[in-house]
């Protein structure tokens, strides 16, 4: 297997892989009106998950909730992307891989709400 120089090893591999990153948040703020809403939800919810944990188990789950449904809109939003670059035009198996993107935001968001709710309700 021959080694490709262009992504480097190392320290060299963990820059280009952090302006990687920065540039996928970029393109995801810039293009992506969910990712943005969520984020506003994320950067207020944060916060109150850690104030409202009680353990260091309940704010993780609750912050980890929110983050991970900010990584699966990441996620979907690459499907999307990928879909549109291959054609705009409608194919059954695009409008599959869309809408499968979709429902697992659905179901990410509602692991949230289940994650919060049995957190902070007392049952």
């Amino acid at each position: 297997m021959q080694h490709d120089k262009r992504n480097g090893r190392g320290l060299h591999r963990l820059i280009r892989a952090g302006k990687s990153s920065l540039a996928g948040f970029t393109a995801a703020f810039k293009h992506e009106e969910a990712f943005r809403q969520e984020l506003l939800l994320v950067v207020v919810l944060f916060p109150v998950a850690l104030l409202l944990g009680e353990t260091g188990v309940e704010r993780a789950l609750l912050a980890g909730s929110l983050l991970l449904v900010m990584i699966v809109e990441l996620l979907n939003s690459a499907v999307e992307a990928v879909v549109d670059r291959v054609g705009l035009d409608y194919h059954l198996l695009s409008g599959r891989a869309k809408d499968m993107g979709s429902a697992a935001v659905f179901l990410v968001i509602v692991h949230a709400i289940m994650v919060w709710l049995v957190i902070l309700l007392p049952f």
